[in-house]
């Protein structure tokens, strides 16, 4: 720069600043929670999964093997999915004296011991925090009072919106006094808008008088949508599956029927004792344990009409028609079976029978075992035998439905190629391994022609490549969210007992059970009732 070069000019003066706002206020409009609808949800995306509204959940006689083996850990397995709300609330009551912290631990030992899914610790402290406790007997007021005191103060801090489901894990003597207390407090009226649900195990009743007036009392306190009564046969998925393989295939439809089908086997065979069951198995039984609800409930799937739709309403209809039409041997020392099973060894030790099991009356006639013989009077199955057996102590643990199918008509192979060939069979696998199998003839490799069984399987952990939940997860849910498709209604129970009734009174009447060695597939009286109709029993 020069002498002569002109000066730089002067900087503006910096402007006043303006003084400081305060921000605006920002105000979103909430619709209320009951008209809000998720935009980005769609009913026909299968990928969204059903998830429960605000809603608890009270169990009743929450200490016993049933709610720490099964319903906590199912619970959680429901939460850890994603498919309980965040405010979700349980609340156990029984007879100890434990404080929230203790209940909580309890479920905690339950979740890590029996839950299906992994532990995640996030998961259980959302959980943790809606967990109550109520000690008390079904017949303490004030426990009752602490239990609305409860529900009434998670409605305020966990937004359960007053939906609230009563389990009653408790023995059947116990459930007319439950619900009883429930309506006496007020607990079984919902809030305006609200719901409140009742949910009771099996046994309900030990014979159709006891069923019809259980159902009285408790209708007397909720309206039959209101009550939920728990199969876990029906949740689970292989179960589900029998519709599914009948109703949306058209390969089985068309040959499931008297013109195609020999006869039909259910089988649920247990291979343990009674355990510590003895004050409650003794006078109750198998067929009473099983063939009443289970096994009926699994017939008539089995061989139901199509339903007009998959609901509640629709499926009892069709369920309904069957339990109707069951025609009950005219002979039934002929067509009936009870057994005892006695001491023998199984899966390598000597275990004990019945009779000398921890008490059990040493005259006792409660049977273990139970196999019947029935037939469906209506267009589709006359002429079809159904039999069904349950029992303890058999050869091993399995449930299945076994769909005999004729021998072809006429056979164009000499005798000798086909003395290894048995009949078709359609076999759904309730548990252990879930899954179907179609057993068919075909040509061993060779020179000669020689036919002999195989078997195609569907496994359901191989086809997919998500386990299926526990059935106690899909029946909470549903019970949860109001969904009564797999609950059988009292009008089933009621129809089932017609059917069982008969048969028990029989047995009273006539001799004792037989006796058969433990680990064995029963008494051989019930071999003897398949022979003389020329079948026999399957071996799972």
């Amino acid at each position: 720069m020069t002498d002569n070069a002109p000066a730089a000019p002067a900087p503006d003066p910096e402007p006043a600043k303006a003084p400081a706002k305060a921000p605006a206020k920002v105000t979103v409009p909430v619709a209320p929670a009951a008209d809000w609808v998720n935009p980005l949800r769609d009913t026909r995306d299968r990928r969204l999964p059903r998830i429960a509204g605000p809603s608890g959940l009270v169990i009743f006689g929450v200490t016993g093997d049933l709610s720490r083996k099964k319903l906590m850990p199912a619970v959680y397995d429901l939460a850890n999915r994603g498919l309980l709300p965040p405010g979700f609330s349980l609340v156990g009551f029984a007879r100890r004296e434990w404080a929230d912290q203790d209940f909580a631990q309890v479920v905690h030992d339950s979740v890590r011991e029996h839950s299906r899914t992994p532990f995640r610790e996030e998961v259980w402290q959302q959980l943790a925090e809606g967990m109550r406790f109520i000690p008390g007997d079904f017949d303490d007021d004030t426990a009752f009072k602490q239990l609305k005191d409860a529900v009434e103060e998670l409605d305020a801090s966990r937004g359960t919106g007053g939906n609230f489901a009563f389990y009653l894990s408790v023995p059947p003597k116990f459930f007319p006094k439950v619900v009883q207390q429930l309506k006496k407090h007020g607990l079984a009226s919902p809030p305006e808008g609200s719901w409140r649900r009742a949910v009771i195990e099996k046994p309900f009743g030990h014979d159709l008088a006891s069923a019809i007036e259980l159902n009285g009392i408790v209708h007397d306190v909720f309206e039959p949508d209101q009550v939920f009564r728990i199969d876990h046969y029906l949740g689970k998925e292989t179960v589900q599956n029998i519709l599914a393989l009948r109703f949306a295939n058209q390969m089985y439809e068309p040959i499931w029927n008297r013109s195609y089908v020999d006869h039909v086997q259910i089988t649920m065979a247990e291979d343990i004792g009674i355990g510590g069951r003895a004050g409650y198995y003794d006078g109750i039984g198998a067929a009473r344990d099983v063939i009443q609800n289970h096994l009926l409930q699994l017939m008539a799937l089995t061989a139901m009409e199509e339903p007009i739709a998959f609901d509640a309403d629709a499926l009892l209809t069709e369920k309904l028609k069957v339990l109707k039409s069951v025609r009950l041997p005219e002979d039934l020392g002929k067509h009936t079976v009870r057994g005892q099973y006695a001491q023998d060894w199984q899966g390598g030790e000597k275990v004990v029978g019945y009779l000398e099991e921890d008490g059990i009356d040493p005259t006792s006639k409660t049977d273990t075992f139970a196999a019947v013989k029935l037939g469906i009077d209506n267009r589709r199955w006359a002429g079809v035998p159904f039999y069904l057996r349950t029992g303890k102590r058999l050869g091993r643990r399995v449930t299945e439905i076994a769909v005999v199918f004729k021998r072809a008509p006429h056979s164009p192979f000499d005798s000798t190629a086909t003395e290894e060939l048995g009949q078709n069979a359609i076999v759904v696998r309730v548990q252990p391994d879930e899954g179907m199998t179609v057993r068919f003839g075909s040509k061993v490799p060779g020179t000669s022609m020689e036919i002999r069984d195989v078997s195609m399987d569907f496994a359901y952990g191989e086809s997919f490549t998500e386990s299926s939940p526990e059935a106690y997860e899909r029946l909470i849910l549903d019970v949860l969210l109001g969904d009564a498709n797999l609950f059988p209604r009292h009008q089933e129970v009621e129809e089932s007992w017609k059917i069982l009734d008969p048969i028990e009174e029989y047995w009273a009447a006539h001799g004792r059970p037989a006796q058969y060695a433990s680990g064995s597939w029963g008494p051989r009286e019930a071999d003897e009732m398949l022979a003389r109709d020329g079948r026999s029993w399957r071996r799972p």
